[in-house]
């Protein structure tokens, strides 16, 4: 049935799509590229936009850069973004039929397409696209929705192309000055972590205001659960970033990644931490904005987040001053029997990003802005602002003055919202770190030497004491790795009428009850509870779902290498 809905809107999307482009495309000398535009191009239009991800420092593109992409396109957005769960909104916007003319839907593309909501964007791409096509390659072949249907219907964004990992924006945190007070010791297992959270506790229970000290606080608000609870026990055992799954890298297999070797003992050392004092009682049921509070107030020691989870808050101590009571990352595993690969290579994925729906009032001018964003100076323009107010050209390299670089480390949120650095990355394709533009500068900020210019005196104290330059440097490289031939399951879209679906429901919320449930409990209680939760999920069907996602990440193997 949704393959039959599909083909109608299909053919009643080429019929519209043929008129718009009879009537407005022009000649390919009206093509976006590298900032050169018709004037046709940059006569005004507002198109509205939604997007998945949360969005609070948002304010209409009227952020410096905002307001230069709108003056070279002539796009300015109506934009919303999800403030809960995006999957109840866009299951909404699918059965309504009343869609924003882009839309980024993140894992919940199914529901648009089986719906009819999205345009297919091959042939747009081939006649107004040429940055997109530069910029894509040979890689054009993975924006292919299936095997069965090759459409295009997003833009990449939450992937880049090409690329190495010189940021290490995930691991274990700890605050500077635990570490300095631990004597820099050696931070390699959650016993090592726990050392250091416990030696400091132990000298300082309270802040200067005698509030208590935080070991460890974890944000179980929703979604985020998984990314501070869950995710670790798999990356702490060896796993790389596969979402829910842990997939067998020879025959493909997924297995639900609570079912694996390892996270048992994982979760037991939460608990442990629980009862004794190390981890946050508050941990399960504060919401995002207690735990952000709670770490923009200095009392957190130890974090299990991603800078992006935990980034208001530590933002907000650097514009105290509070620089020891930031964070460093650390590469911690269970035990020393496991290595780390949180930064395995997933190559360039796509799967998540940016449509356009078939209630766009003109397709060729959306595709234009999102050909815009691709080109050099659409990707300039976001990562490193406006020429002459945010970098200055100096023999023929991009250098950020020093009173940038100051508001950049210590007043980033203000500076931020100012400039509108970085805001659009998730709404255009975009190369990777390390990637050098035509000029023989990098299209983005992160490389190792700009990095270090971002640190603050703390940063580069912990460092000094490890050897290191950058956090990336205590974490195995990615090229000990081999690149996982089929990305990232986590933007693997399935089918909305499959009957995983249902089933993955059922035992995400067994584990989102039963996980803090075992934290939480009382030592001698862990072993039944986790042996409950098992049968739990055994009883609600896990293996079927796993075979049943298993038959995606093959046929992914497939699509991307074959």
């Amino acid at each position: 049935m949704a393959q039959w809905i599909r083909n109608i809107s299909k053919l009643s999307v080429t019929l519209t799509l043929s008129m718009s482009l009879l009537a407005g495309c022009g000649s390919n000398n009206q093509e976006v590229e590298n900032g050169n535009t018709s004037e046709d191009q940059l006569s005004p239009v507002t198109f509205s936009f939604f997007g998945a991800d949360a969005n609070p420092n948002w304010n209409n593109m009227q952020d410096a850069v905002g307001k230069e992409i709108t003056r070279q396109t002539g796009v300015s957005l109506n934009a919303e973004f999800a403030v809960a769960d995006p999957s109840q909104r866009l299951a909404l916007i699918s059965a309504s039929g009343d869609y924003p003319d882009l839309i980024s839907p993140k894992g919940d593309l199914d529901k648009l397409v089986d719906a009819g909501a999205m345009l297919d964007l091959t042939d747009l791409i081939e006649e107004h696209a040429p940055n997109l096509k530069k910029l894509f390659g040979e890689q054009i072949k993975r924006l292919r929705y299936s095997n069965e249907d090759p459409s295009i219907y997003v833009i990449p964004t939450y992937s880049s192309i090409d690329g190495v990992n010189f940021v290490a924006g995930s691991g274990f945190e700890l605050q500077h000055r635990a570490v300095k007070e631990a004597g820099y010791p050696e931070i390699k297992t959650v016993q090592d972590f726990e050392n250091v959270i416990r030696n400091y506790l132990e000298k300082h229970p309270v802040d200067e205001k005698g509030n208590p000290n935080i070991g460890l606080t974890l944000n179980a608000d929703d979604w985020r659960i998984q990314i501070t609870v869950t995710n670790p026990a798999a990356e702490t055992t060896g796993k790389s970033g596969d979402g829910e799954y842990y997939i067998n890298p020879e025959t493909y297999e997924a297995t639900y990644h609570f079912r694996t070797e390892g996270e048992k003992e994982y979760f037991q050392w939460l608990n442990h931490m629980y009862n004794t004092g190390l981890l946050d009682k508050e941990s399960f049921v504060q919401k995002n904005d207690q735990y952000q509070a709670k770490i923009a107030s200095g009392r957190v020691i130890g974090l299990t987040d991603v800078d992006w989870g935990y980034g208001d808050g530590e933002k907000a101590l650097k514009a105290e001053g509070k620089y020891d009571q930031t964070y460093g990352h650390y590469s911690v595993m269970l035990s020393d029997q496991y290595k780390d690969n949180r930064f395995q290579s997933t190559g360039f994925m796509a799967g998540w990003g940016v449509g356009i729906t078939t209630a766009c009032k003109d397709p060729v001018r959306a595709i234009q802005f999102l050909d815009f964003l691709a080109s050099e100076q659409g990707q300039i323009l976001n990562n490193w602002g406006i020429q002459g107010q945010h970098y200055e050209l100096q023999n023929g390299k991009r250098v950020v003055p020093a009173e940038v670089q100051e508001r950049i480390v210590n007043d980033n949120i203000s500076f931020s919202r100012e400039s509108g650095i970085g805001f659009y990355t998730n709404l255009g394709a975009h190369y990777g770190d390390g990637v050098k533009d035509s000029t023989d500068n990098y299209f983005t900020k992160n490389y190792p030497e700009q990095i270090v210019e971002n640190y603050t005196a703390a940063d580069k104290e912990t460092l000094q004491a490890y050897n290191a330059n950058t956090w990336m440097d205590l974490f195995p490289n990615e090229k000990d790795f081999p690149v996982k031939p089929w990305g990232a399951v986590w933007n693997i879209s399935v089918p909305s009428e499959d009957e995983i679906n249902v089933i993955a429901n059922k035992v995400k919320d067994i584990t989102w009850r039963q996980i803090p449930l075992a934290i939480m409990s009382k030592p001698e209680e862990f072993e039944s509870i986790w042996n409950d939760y098992q049968q739990k999920l055994l009883d609600a069907g896990v293996e079927k779902m796993e075979k049943g996602f298993t038959h995606y990440v093959q046929n992914r193997v497939k699509l991307w290498n074959e």
